[in-house]
């Protein structure tokens, strides 16, 4: 069972791979322009021709002159009813930073731009401490391997379809056995081709209207599942999981009987969202069908499992339906698919307040000013903190030893484990001999206590909303500031640096953040507890990223309403 991705699918995936491209070169220019205003103290004395006192007066004296401005925009705001006149509170400090970074562009003295340079690099402050020539250092290293990753990435080849067949392999075997390499990088591209280990499963199949899974019982009185669709019409499967998960099947196979039954009920309030068919990769030298192991995915909305949920989600369904209605009476001389269109959504919006069995729970309901935020980290994998925004309060900060408690060991272990198994892995590699050692399973533990602890730090303080951070920065300034760190160390020695690196990462908890995040998601969303993303800081410690995540989040929700 291969699926034949068509043009449409090719277009999206070009057009993600542009976006993607142009979202990194974005980032270059916005780092390139950080790097170089960033000057030490020792530059901006030679820039401006000032001692460093006098740049530090005048800084003190023009600062007054921004903050009045983001007064300004602050009462522009409680006028327009965007914020809160009694929750004024840090967000502004973003504010302040934009406003100083356009007039460090529009500055022609010398003085004045130095004068702005030193306050934006000391946080929008005048410190009266000298600066930390090290610590300067690695802030101006860490960002120059940021930039020099992205435009590696930037130049990253054009997006290809699978080696189903290992066609490409074997060419690239060819290639490197009949040709001397050029170029060390030559090597590289060689080398990653060889290395990979070309897959025989098939693409999944992804089915995103919950009407396009059909359940139904056997005569065993087991739940199958069939797919719409020519392709699978004779084949209908049998469902086997846990007990934990039969229930959400039992719900799949309620929803949909009822709604066939009564013909007066919506799919739009299916607890099933939608389906994801995929092969599970096993071991074995039979027939590939015989091998591989057939799995289907769900997603679900736990919304819908209770009564108080549903009629959340079905608010929500009517004003999406209701402004769908809207735009589309605007328009003029509708064709037939419009029509068909406009009908579908006004079916929709009768069946819609219909509702489907189901048991009652009440919803909890947190406070929408107290947020938690979780900053993710080299040595510390989640650090938490809770914050009260109307009135800028940090109420606690949580580390890891204190989310897990007596669990604790089982980071210890989990670190042991995959020492080891690096090491066994590299002895395997040296050999040349293939092993399959992992920590998923400890680590998905991991991963679920912590969740755990998150979610009853969010009950026992009321918070409205968790707010973690995006994967997209913590990765790159995770990367960037081991190689930062390398350098600092053997300067001007590349293999020192590398293998700097390598042993650093090896002391320290490597983490899925990506696993961390999934399981911290989805036991919020079980508790009724809202999601919340922003950019997580690169400087300052654990508990101020957490701190300032949460700041950052609840002033773009305030602009956002």
């Amino acid at each position: 069972m291969v699926r034949i991705k068509s043009t449409l699918d090719a277009f999206a995936l070009y057009k993600s791979w542009l976006a993607l491209q142009k979202e990194r070169q974005q980032k270059i220019d916005k780092k390139e322009h950080w790097l170089n205003m960033l000057k030490s103290d020792v530059e901006l004395e030679q820039e401006s021709n000032f001692s460093l006192k006098i740049i530090r007066a005048k800084a003190i004296k023009i600062l007054p002159h921004y903050i009045a401005k983001v007064e300004e925009i602050h009462k522009q705001n409680i006028t327009n009813g965007n914020v809160n006149k009694h929750k004024k509170s840090k967000n502004n400090n973003y504010i302040l930073f934009d406003i100083l970074f356009k007039a460090y562009d529009q500055a022609k003295n010398p003085l004045n731009r130095c004068a702005i340079a030193y306050l934006l690099k000391n946080n929008c402050q005048v410190s009266e401490e000298e600066e930390d020539p090290n610590r300067y250092a690695l802030r101006r290293s860490k960002k120059v391997r940021e930039i020099e990753r992205l435009k590696e990435q930037l130049q990253s080849r054009i997006p290809s379809g699978r080696d189903l067949t290992g066609e490409d392999w074997l060419q690239s075997l060819l290639v490197a056995t009949n040709n001397v390499p050029e170029t060390e990088n030559q090597v590289k591209i060689w080398q990653k081709h060889l290395l990979q280990n070309p897959s025989s499963i098939p693409f999944p199949v992804q089915f995103t209207s919950n009407e396009d899974l059909i359940w139904s019982r056997n005569e065993k009185g087991r739940i199958c599942v069939s797919f719409s669709g020519k392709e699978f019409n004779n084949h209908i499967f049998e469902i086997y999981c846990d007990n934990k998960q039969i229930y959400w099947f039992q719900r799949f196979l309620e929803d949909q009987s009822i709604k066939r039954n009564k013909d007066q009920h919506s799919s739009s309030l299916f607890t099933l969202r939608s389906g994801r068919l995929a092969w599970q990769d096993n071991k074995g030298n039979d027939l590939p069908w015989k091998i591989h192991r057939l799995t289907l995915y769900c997603s679900v909305d736990t919304r819908l499992w209770t009564i108080e949920g549903t009629q959340e989600f079905r608010q929500e369904k009517v004003d999406e339906i209701t402004q769908k209605l809207a735009n589309m009476e605007k328009k003029e001389n509708l064709n037939q698919h419009q029509q068909i269109y406009i009908k579908r959504l006004n079916s929709t919006l009768t069946r819609i307040n219909t509702a489907y069995p189901r048991p009652n729970q009440n919803l909890y309901q947190g406070k929408t000013s107290i947020l938690i935020g979780v900053s993710l980290g080299l040595e510390k994998p989640a650090t938490i903190a809770i914050v009260d925004c109307s009135t800028n309060k940090v109420l606690a900060y949580r580390s890891v030893k204190q989310l897990l408690g007596d669990n604790y060991k089982l980071l210890n272990r989990q670190r042991q484990q995959q020492q080891r198994n690096s090491h066994e892995r590299h002895k395997a590699q040296k050999s040349n001999t293939q092993i399959k050692l992992s920590e998923l399973e400890l680590g998905k533990h991991i991963d679920n206590l912590l969740a755990q602890a998150i979610i009853t730090l969010a009950k026992n303080y009321q918070a409205g909303s968790i707010v973690l951070p995006t994967m997209k920065n913590v990765r790159e300034s995770i990367q960037s500031e081991i190689e930062a760190r390398a350098v600092k160390k053997c300067p001007n020695y590349k293999e020192g640096q590398q293998q700097y690196a390598k042993q650093y990462r090896q002391s320290i908890h490597r983490w899925s953040y990506n696993r961390l995040i999934e399981c911290i998601q989805s036991q919020a969303a079980k508790a009724n507890i809202s999601r919340e993303q922003g950019p997580q800081p690169i400087r300052d410690s654990p508990q101020e990223k957490a701190r300032d995540l949460v700041i950052a989040a609840y002033h773009f929700r305030q602009n956002k309403s």
